[in-house]
């Protein structure tokens, strides 16, 4: 049913008959930019393969339905977070409430989310940054503006990714929760390649609405 479900979202932006219950919770999953012009299996000369099934399962594990694709080329991320948001729309539409919805995104994938946070404009929908951060954003993609429950997840080793506090705090829209969590796996980058506990369980906690999860985790 997953797969079918799936399919459906991606063929079908009206999303008739694709919904299991307007109680189910949904993930949209957005990895990172590696994969969009390599193949599943292919390995990053330092990180090595990207875990994007182990991933899926995971998620799908802890309950959820879980919509995600492979992306191919070089995706615009706003333009790819319009398509996300049409998505959302149909499952609102369908009756599915915002807080059953989470967005979560991996590097690229944490910037499309961003996106779709800015479009959508909805306080109830919960969205996870990953390693998707740096200060020099303000500057230059000064459109983005934070709507949502946000948690932003980012590793102290590193350099792509680190508190996204400043655009937190000028962003225009009311945030009820937001929380930030600092890894230490000594992975760098490497981090949102792998399957790792560390990111993925907070950020199923967050999809199952716990937003008071322990930012000291390390």
């Amino acid at each position: 049913m997953k797969l079918f479900l799936l399919v459906c979202i991606l063929l079908f932006p009206t999303f008739i008959a694709c919904i299991n219950t307007r109680e189910d919770r949904y993930i949209f999953f957005l990895h990172n930019r590696f994969l969009e012009t390599h193949h599943l299996n292919d390995r990053h000369f330092e990180f090595g393969r990207t875990e994007y099934r182990e991933i899926i399962h995971k998620f799908e594990n802890a309950g959820f339905i879980v919509l995600s694709e492979k992306r191919n080329g070089n995706v615009n991320a706003r333009t790819y977070a319009v398509k996300i948001n049409g998505q959302i729309d149909s499952l609102i539409n369908q009756g599915v409430h915002p807080n059953n919805i989470t967005v979560i995104g991996t590097s690229k994938g944490g910037y499309i989310a961003q996106y779709v946070s800015t479009l959508a404009k909805n306080q109830d929908l919960n969205f996870v940054f990953i390693a998707s951060f740096r200060e020099s954003d303000i500057r230059n993609i000064p459109e983005i503006n934070f709507c949502g429950n946000i948690l932003t997840i980012y590793e102290k080793t590193d350099p792509y990714g680190v508190s996204a506090i400043e655009r937190k705090n000028i962003s225009s829209c009311t945030i009820v929760n937001f929380k930030e969590l600092q890894l230490n796996t000594g992975k760098g980058h490497g981090f949102i390649f792998k399957a790792l506990n560390q990111w993925i369980k907070p950020s199923i906690d967050w999809a199952n609405g716990y937003y008071k999860i322990d930012t000291q985790k390390k």
